[in-house]
Parts: structure tokens; sequence; C-alpha cells
């Protein structure tokens, strides 16, 4: 049996050549997992294929297809599944989008795996090779994630990524934001790996600076700390996701830096209290947020900071607010997005109630296209704004000050800095939004102008 795995091009690769001038990608972690869990005997014949880094040869050749999809690929994957589909191979679709949007999915494959796919996938593999296969595959009521299971990373080439340490320890997250797939998805059920297990992961891999893509490592705070622990003997570095509570967690923030902590994405969203009430994410508070940062930095742990423009209490001038903020606040690496209301949110939900969904043509929804009416502004001026937003924290001026205030891997922190720089430059030469209001669809292809050398960055989270 000859099984090919696919990650489709996202929106960030809708031209093909990309931002960056140079890989910022790193490895995928669904596609190494899904490999590991393929039965030893169905004796499969593996393939990865990643296609923001690699082209999908027009020959393939497979007995079965399987494609994970967010909604900004779903198109691909779809297109991508017809074409398979014509030609007799085998889909199977699964991810995000598919779980929010199951009945679509089904029209484009052969089966689809709703939620997570580590006891159905292996069962769908059986029914395939036995001629039994069911048209859909749902999460069991009692999974959970004590089963170890070491991702093929093998079966990737690592020159193509940024890293291929790429680890989880849990998976969901305890919080209910109005704009976030994860627990309309998957529900609000923290998922947690055995920490002798997410440790072994660590030391087959030889990692001594990786990432953990887990949504929010201190969801619980007792696990946190295990983890924690057990990564101080590792002597290693990393950067992991985290909600703005670690600044109340005194003694757990202590432990972090101790356990090798150099970076943490911090979803700040907003400088407006009243965005974040009616967001559902009334624990992050503003007015808190540069004691926090500069608790974080004292801790030799740099910040990613990102906000979401157009939320409902957003005017005009929240740009240069933003920004502002961010350079006084020495952000190390400030991160913006147009807030995206993606299907099966209670977002998407409310603004359909309201008649503020534009297109749903879902390669738009990527976090850089307006896809909404934004309440206090036009469309136009919240393209325009978030693209200011950009230019305005990576001036070069404003990347000193914020970085003479951080002094935190300096090297490290100039490089990544200059980088976001380009991309604050290049951005509306690949984020075209005039072109598609109001359409289900595209009107007109948006114009398309000389892209840099091949580039890649890591897919905008949902």
């Amino acid at each position: 049996m000859k099984i090919v795995l696919i990650s489709p091009k996202g929106p960030l690769y809708r031209h093909r050549g990309g931002i960056f001038r140079k890989s910022l990608r790193y490895a995928p972690l669904t596609l190494t997992t899904l490999a590991a869990l393929v039965p030893d005997e169905l004796e499969a014949d593996i393939t990865l294929i990643d296609e923001g880094v690699e082209d999908i040869p027009d020959d393939l050749e497979a007995d079965l297809v399987g494609m994970t999809v967010i909604t900004g690929s779903a198109m691909r994957a779809y297109e991508l599944a017809d074409r398979f589909r014509a030609r007799g191979i085998t889909v199977v679709l699964g991810g995000p989008h598919v779980t929010l949007m199951p009945h679509e999915a089904a029209r484009h494959a052969d089966a689809i795996v709703t939620g997570y796919a580590e006891n159905t996938w292996p069962r769908l593999l059986h029914d395939f090779a036995g001629g039994r296969m069911r048209p859909r595959y749902d999460q069991e009521p009692d999974f959970d994630l004590s089963r170890p299971v070491f991702p093929r990373r093998d079966l990737l080439d690592s020159r193509k990524f940024l890293t291929m340490n790429v680890f989880e320890a849990t998976r969901a997250c305890i919080h209910g934001c109005e704009f976030c797939v994860v627990p309309s998805a998957w529900g609000r059920k923290p998922f947690q790996k055995p920490v002798a297990h997410v440790v072994e992961d660590i030391r087959r891999q030889g990692a001594r600076k990786l990432i953990f893509i887990d949504l929010n490592l201190i969801a619980d705070p007792e696990y946190a700390e295990e983890l924690f622990s057990a990564l101080i003997p590792l002597n290693v570095r990393w950067f992991g996701l985290s909600t703005t509570l670690i600044g109340r967690m005194p003694e757990l923030l202590a432990l972090m830096a101790k356990s090798g902590c150099t970076g943490l994405l911090l979803g700040l969203e907003s400088i407006s209290r009243r965005n974040l009430r009616q967001t559902r994410k009334s624990f992050n508070a503003p007015q808190n947020y540069g004691e926090l940062i500069e608790k974080l930095h004292a801790k030799s742990i740099s910040v990613m900071g990102c906000f979401v423009f157009g939320l409902d209490d957003d005017t005009p001038d929240v740009f240069e607010r933003t920004a502002q903020f961010a350079i006084d606040a020495a952000i190390d690496l400030p991160r913006y997005a147009i807030v995206t209301p993606f299907p099966g949110t209670p977002l998407f939900a409310r603004m359909e109630r309201e008649g503020r969904i534009l297109t749903r043509n879902w390669e738009l929804y990527d976090g850089q296209h307006v896809v909404f009416q934004p309440k206090n502004m036009s469309v136009e001026e919240l393209a325009a704004g978030h693209e200011l937003a950009w230019k305005r924290t990576y001036r070069y001026g404003a990347i000193m000050r914020r970085l003479w205030r951080s002094r935190i891997q300096i090297p490290l922190s100039i490089a990544a800095n200059l980088g976001y720089r380009y991309y604050a430059h290049h951005l509306h030469d690949y984020y075209n939004c005039d072109w598609f209001i109001g359409q289900d669809g595209p009107a007109r292809q948006p114009p398309r102008r000389a892209a840099p050398a091949r580039a890649n960055a890591a897919e905008p989270a949902e």
C-alpha cells in the first residue's frame, strides 16, 4: 500500500515564491505524527509532502492520499482532492476545517476524519486495506493522548525547514475566545501527553533548541510545572506559546525560565478592554501588558506579541496607537493580523447574523484579508491600517528603540526584525483586498507583481 500525506499550500503561498527570501517554515508535526500512526502490519510505503516548500508531482502515484486542511488551504485541498479522485486515487481529508465543515469537505473526499485522529486514522487504514472504509470517522468521546507516538521526522528533508525540532505536550485550550477555532473544533478540555513521553521524544530527536506548538502551555499549571521541571536536566532552549496569565504566576514563570524558555508568543490581541470583553478574552489586561513584558525580559525571555485589527471597538486610529504601544513596550517581535471570522466559530456565527460576512472564499481567510464588514471603519481603512501598523513598527528607528530597551538575544532579534521589516514593506504585493469585496469568489484576478526569490513561512494560526 502506498500512502501519500499532504499539507496543501496555504494562503502565504498563493503567489508562488512566497514573501520571505528564505524558508521560515518549521517541519509540520501533523504529517509526521500521522505517518507514525500508520500500522506496521500494513507494510505501507509512506511519502510526506509539505506543499509550502515543495511541489506535488503531476504524476503522483498513491493508493491513498491523506490531507490535513485549515480554512485557508481548504480550496487548494479540494482542488487537489478532486484531481486525485478523478484519477482513481482514494482521498481522505482531516484537520480543523474538516472538523468544522464536515459536510462541505465530504463532497471532495472518499472519507473524512473529524477531531483528533490518533485512534481513528489507524482504524480507517485497516478498513481501507480490508475494502470496508466508511465515509466518516469521528473522534471518540474518551479520546486521550496516553499512547506514546514518536513522529516520523525522518520522512521529511530537514534542509527544507527552519527546524525539525517541533514538539507538543498538550492540545486544546481551556479558554473560549470568540474568534478561535479550537474550542469550536475540539472543545475546551485539555489533552496532555505523559511528560515522560515528551521528554523521550526530545531525547530521541537529540534536540537542543526546540519549538513547542502547544496553544497554551500553562493551561494546567500543575502539568506545566511537571513539564518544566523535566526539561531542566535536558539543558534545552525552547520557544512556545502562552497566555498573558503567566504574568500572574511568578513561581511558574521562574521555573519556565529555568527550564530553558527563551521566547514566548503571547496573544495580546488588542489594547481595548472592550474588545477583549466582547471576544471573551477578558483575562487579558492591556494596562498590565507593559509590566508583563518587563517581567519576561527580566527572565531573558523574548516576546512575540500578536495583535488583531478589526474588532468592533476599533476605530481608524487604532493602528497608530497599537504600533506605538508595541514600540514603547519594547515588544521584541510584534505581529499584526486582521481578525478573521473562521467558519464554525462564535465570531462567524455572530457576524453572519449581523449580515457582515462579505465572502466565503476560504482562501482569503488567512488573517491578512478583510472578509467581513468592520463596524467602525471601511474595509479599505482596515486593510490599509493593518499595513500601516506593520510599516510603523518595523521602521529602522522603531526596531532600534525596541531592541535597545529589550537587549535580549540581540543577533537573533536583529535578524528576525529585519525579516519582518521585509515582510512589512512587501505586504501589499501579496495581499490585495479590494478585488473580492462582496463576492463569493474573485470577481477578477488580483494584480500579480514580481515575487522575490523562493521563500516560505509558517502557516498563520487559526
